[in-house]
């Protein structure tokens, strides 16, 4: 039986969902990229610390001065870590909660919303290019992240739609 108090049970349900989504209604059989959108969309979801779960509109709103700031003050992989962070923050909200950016306020964009999408590429292509020689397949999954990033919104898109017709 499903139980809402069980985070073993959600992990499933909303893995289960990323899957079905990716799999039975984009087409897309990459197990390690709906893995990694899976995990990402659960541990966003869950209810933890800040800065260890769901990511804020502060967050997403400061997320191309981060980009900006991260190569400044980090080394290989600290910076790597900071891009990978930013990509999946835009990616969670790109996916899940455009209408949230849309009201952003960037008195400088045209369009705040495609140049948060850019910054989460960038961000996961900036993150795949500082990984390190002997880790092909993770830097692989980054390039694909970045590659595939649009399609990733369209999926995570998609589990807010079948989530909502399973509430």
């Amino acid at each position: 039986m499903f139980s809402a108090r069980d985070p073993s049970d959600i992990d499933r349900f909303f893995r289960g969902l990323t899957e079905f989504a990716f799999h039975a209604r984009l087409g897309v059989v990459d197990p390690p990229l709906v893995d990694y959108v899976s995990v990402l969309l659960v541990r966003f979801l869950r209810n933890e610390p800040p800065g260890a779960g769901s990511p804020t509109v502060e967050e997403a709103a400061s997320v191309t001065r981060l980009l900006v700031e991260t190569v400044a003050q980090h080394d290989g992989d600290e910076a790597r870590e900071e891009y990978r962070h930013i990509g999946d923050v835009t990616l969670f909200w790109s996916g899940l909660y455009p209408e949230a950016l849309r009201r952003l306020e960037h008195r400088s964009l045209r369009d705040p919303l495609a140049a948060y999408r850019e910054t989460g590429k960038r961000a996961y292509w900036l993150a795949a290019s500082l990984e390190p020689e002997h880790a092909d397949d993770e830097r692989r999954l980054l390039k694909r992240l970045s590659n595939e990033y649009d399609l990733c919104v369209e999926g995570l898109a998609e589990v807010r739609r079948m989530w909502g017709d399973a509430a």
